[in-house]
């Protein structure tokens, strides 16, 4: 109940950011309607028919627009607003870059028949369909603190989709493990999750600290899966080896593959050893397989069109990003998000951080975690790892609380929504706390970290 007032307390609370109050004036009010009616049809998509990115998009551009004409209308200097929608702008284009390569490259899997392949080893080996669902979960929870959350949950989840398109029993559970699982096992890799590399790059630990958090996120996300593998039916997926023809991945698919790995290893190294963000290696390793599309088409006359597969990547996902993380920078500008930081004095540290987790399913971890770092209260390693699983693993309460849960509601379109994903949130919840218990006993109790 404590941490609720709190959070209540963060939405109703006026405060000011970068020196000016600007959340009593008519436009930080009318600002954060706007927020909170199009959240409410992000949320409500399916009960509306209205795509996510639609609402999302409007509320992030429409609130800066609405700042520029209160600045216009009182005659204030623009100079911070655009300072900030630079800054914005620059946050949003690592994300939006790095999801569109990503994204690129598991449509060129797809084409491919990657995944195709994948399916059939799965399928023709009798698995059920509750093996299948450890199956992506094990796969999730220790390919993302190499890969990223948001990159092994696309991939992960466009498997799922291979394996069954229909059978939404087995494609919910399936989809809210895959997350959980991504945002889990990328919350103790220094690399696995954006706010644990800000941490990181911060100076908050040392590379080798964030391994202590593994068996909170390992024991959270264990505990989650097994009670979603409780509704998960027993059966397993339809497969006659006599009708179903055997799948082989198309000329240049391995290749692929490893220009896929290298892509991800170029972006960790842009970020750990030349300093560049990690969306300049992925757009190397864009480079990279263009250059191998050419090759192909001119040595073995192999079709291999890189564009028409950007042709079919969500979209709606990038759009759904840029809205969201603008709408919440706007937010951040008029004040509204500076008050999580200035409670670390009122409240202790354990209790906001563990309030930081819940507020990050809310309103996005970056922005969030962002907010944490620049207000910088003293504490302890322990509490910034605490911040940083919290913020790592809360995303997952609520579909849009991570980026890898969005990337899963793109790829899951119409079968993983906001509503789907709540009817078993409290499953996300129970393990949520037991990561904070087991936090607790190891950090606090048995100072093991």
């Amino acid at each position: 109940m404590r941490i609720v007032l709190l959070l209540l307390a963060f939405m109703n609370t006026i405060w000011a950011s970068s020196g000016e109050d600007l959340t009593t004036t008519w436009v930080g009010i009318l600002c954060l309607i706007v927020f909170i009616v199009g959240y409410y049809a992000v949320a409500t998509e399916e009960n509306y028919h209205i795509n996510k990115a639609k609402p999302a998009l409007f509320m992030g551009t429409f609130i800066f627009i609405l700042i520029g004409i209160y600045n216009f209308i009182n005659g204030i200097d623009p100079t911070a607003l655009t300072h900030s929608v630079d800054h914005l702008i620059f946050e949003i284009a690592e994300i939006f870059f790095f999801l569109f390569v990503a994204m690129t490259y598991i449509e060129v899997l797809i084409e491919r028949q990657v995944f195709d392949k994948l399916k059939y080893n799965l399928v023709s080996k009798g698995y059920s369909y509750k093996k299948l669902f450890w199956l992506t979960g094990i796969l999730a929870f220790f390919i993302s603190p190499v890969a990223d959350n948001l990159t092994t949950a696309l991939i992960l989840s466009t498997v799922l989709i291979t394996i069954e398109k229909e059978n939404k029993n087995f494609l919910v559970p399936g989809a809210i493990n895959i997350v959980v699982a991504a945002n889990a096992g990328g919350a103790w890799s220094p690399f696995g999750d954006i706010t644990t590399l800000m941490a990181w790059m911060s100076g908050k630990g040392h590379f080798l600290d964030f391994f202590a958090l593994f068996p909170a996120s390992f024991i959270g996300w264990l505990v989650t899966a097994w009670l979603l593998s409780l509704f998960v039916p027993s059966d397993k997926p339809h497969f006659n080896a006599s009708t179903e023809p055997k799948v082989s991945i198309l000329m240049g698919g391995k290749m692929v593959i490893a220009l896929g790995i290298v892509t991800i290893m170029s972006a960790v190294l842009c970020q750990q050893l030349f300093k560049l963000p990690p969306m300049w290696g992925m757009l190397f390793g864009l480079s990279l397989l263009k250059l191998y599309s050419y090759r192909l088409k001119r040595k073995r006359g192999q079709e291999l069109n890189t564009f028409k597969m950007i042709g079919k990547i969500e979209h709606d996902t990038l759009l759904f990003f840029f809205g969201i993380l603008a709408a919440v920078g706007g937010l951040h500008f008029l004040g509204y998000l500076d008050l999580a930081v200035k409670l670390y004095d009122s409240a202790g540290p354990i209790a906001v951080n563990i309030g930081v987790g819940f507020l990050s399913a809310i309103v996005d971890n970056v922005p969030v975690m962002s907010a944490v770092l620049k207000a910088n209260p003293t504490m302890g390693l322990d509490q910034w790892l605490l911040v940083t699983l919290t913020a790592g693993i809360g995303g997952s309460l609520i579909s849009f609380g991570s980026a890898a849960g969005v990337g899963v509601m793109g790829k899951l379109r119409g079968i993983y929504t906001f509503g789907s994903h709540m009817k078993y949130a409290w499953t996300v919840l129970v393990g949520y706390m037991l990561s904070l218990v087991i936090w607790y006993v190891q950090f606090e109790i048995l100072g093991l970290y």
